[in-house]
């Protein structure tokens, strides 16, 4: 990750993200993005009903932690799944009931083109995926 990270340093991509909130994964909200490289961040915006929701992506040695000013508000250390295809793979519990987490799992992939996809999966407590967030950007 952090040969990737060195590499891309400074660059910055624009695209297009897909949000769903429908329960069964059919319907998408369509918005605006960006994405940039700033030393040992990936940081990200989105466009959610006029309003800008920024994020970032902060890698240690020990870890990745994560923010997102409408899905996670408060940043909390991720779990690398180092062995997942794609750039990186992180996974985030969250919910008060230790017998009913539900989870996130993050994705940032780059395509043989250059494109970036950001993708992040919401995971029930009963191990049911839906997807949640799409992001697909292109180098300007």
């Amino acid at each position: 990750m952090d040969r990737w990270l060195s590499k891309m340093d400074g660059n910055r991509w624009k695209g297009k993200g897909e949000l769903w909130l429908d329960p069964l994964g059919n319907t998408g909200e369509d918005y605006e993005c960006e994405i940039s490289i700033k030393d040992d961040s990936i940081l990200y915006s989105w466009f959610y009903k006029g309003e800008v929701v920024e994020g970032r992506f902060t890698f240690e040695s020990d870890g990745v932690t994560w923010v997102d000013g409408w899905h996670q508000k408060e940043a909390v250390p991720c779990i690398s799944i180092p062995e997942a295809w794609g750039v990186f793979t992180a996974q985030y519990e969250y919910g008060e009931d230790e017998n009913a987490k539900w989870g996130w799992r993050i994705k940032l992939s780059e395509r043989p083109d250059g494109s970036l996809v950001l993708q992040m999966t919401n995971i029930a407590p009963w191990g049911e995926e839906s997807r949640a967030v799409r992001m697909i950007f292109d180098q300007r």
